[in-house]
């Protein structure tokens, strides 16, 4: 292997031009890690922040962006037992996908589902860790509960949709166009209601409110959730695009009972997440080889490309995931 890769970096805080190629050592893997050759590497929101200057990557990762990625195995640490030189895995990465090598904990280390691409792949592993872990684990969402999801065209909305309808919840979903209202419904959403001529809150209150929320908005959102919910309900906050700070009356919660938690997934402990992987691989991975249920991909970018890939995802027109292109 060579000495040295190409990767992008974050030369400073600020907009997508920030993004620049740049050499970077190769990547040994350390004890439990292994290395990958990288095909493809998703972006997320948490790449977009950490650009900005407002989402540190955690003690010990890598400062390149890139929170996960699907490639080759070509190089085992010590201590890994279930994966060989040449297996072909997606990976969730406490950072560094930006690159066209990446060492990742082997836990958390996924196969590429029989039948998907590597493009697909690197769409699974924030996404679904993210799902999974606080809509099924966390949210306890049960069958025949109704489920809503805001963002519901974005890469987290579009798995949250397709897996709760898959585990048989009644799905409602959040988007800003008739166009993505409808990809929410062809996923599998109920209704899908366009938050700029239609409130929420009214709308599931209709249904009878919904016994759980998954936000990524925040803001006023917040307290508005809170009143959408159904006795009981339970709110999972994983993001805040419109703020973390609000006046909440909790009198709400105390009446209705209501359970309002949250999560983030990258700096929880290797152990966590591998035990997220574990899940995954028992409960989902056999979905997505049946293919009832697949990554909503939206455009792909060379690594070069980086910028453009993120002025695209701040311009908020995509539906589904974008992806890096990484290998030649």
């Amino acid at each position: 292997m060579t000495q040295t890769m190409r990767a992008v970096e974050i030369t400073e805080a600020g907009g997508p031009d920030v993004l620049q190629l740049t050499e970077r050592p190769m990547p040994e893997p350390a004890e439990g890690q292994v290395v990958l050759k990288v095909a493809y590497a998703g972006v997320n929101r948490p790449d977009a922040l950490q650009r900005a200057g407002a989402y540190d990557p955690p003690p010990g990762a890598s400062d390149l962006p890139g929170l996960e990625a699907s490639g080759e195995v070509v190089a085992i640490g010590t201590g890994v037992e279930g994966l060989a030189i040449g297996d072909q895995v997606c990976a969730l990465l406490p950072g560094g996908g930006y690159a066209e090598y990446v060492a990742a904990p082997a836990a958390h280390c996924l196969p590429v589902p029989t039948g998907m691409g590597l493009k697909e792949a690197a769409c699974l592993p924030e996404t679904f860790f993210t799902v999974w872990s606080n809509v099924f684990t966390r949210g306890g969402l049960k069958a025949g509960e109704r489920f809503l999801v805001h963002g519901g065209s974005s890469g987290i909305g579009t798995t949250a949709i397709q897996l709760a309808n898959a585990f048989g919840a009644r799905v409602f979903a959040t988007a800003g166009s008739a166009e993505k209202c409808a990809a929410c419904v062809e996923l599998g959403a109920e209704k899908a209601i366009n938050y700029r001529d239609e409130d929420f809150v009214a709308a599931m209150r209709a249904e009878g409110g919904a016994n759980l929320i998954l936000d990524m908005v925040g803001g006023d959102y917040i307290p508005r959730n809170v009143k959408a919910l159904a006795e009981d309900g339970r709110l999972v906050q994983i993001a805040f695009l419109q703020g973390p700070v609000v006046e909440l009356n909790f009198a709400l919660m105390m009446v209705k009972r209501l359970t309002l938690t949250g999560s983030t997934l990258r700096p929880q402990s290797d152990l966590a997440k591998a035990r997220i992987a574990q899940d995954l691989r028992e409960a989902v991975w056999p979905l997505l080889e049946a293919g009832k249920v697949a990554p909503v991909m939206d455009s792909e970018f060379d690594l070069a490309d980086a910028a453009a890939a993120h002025a695209r995802m701040e311009g908020s027109g995509h539906i589904g995931k974008i992806v890096l292109k990484v290998a030649g």
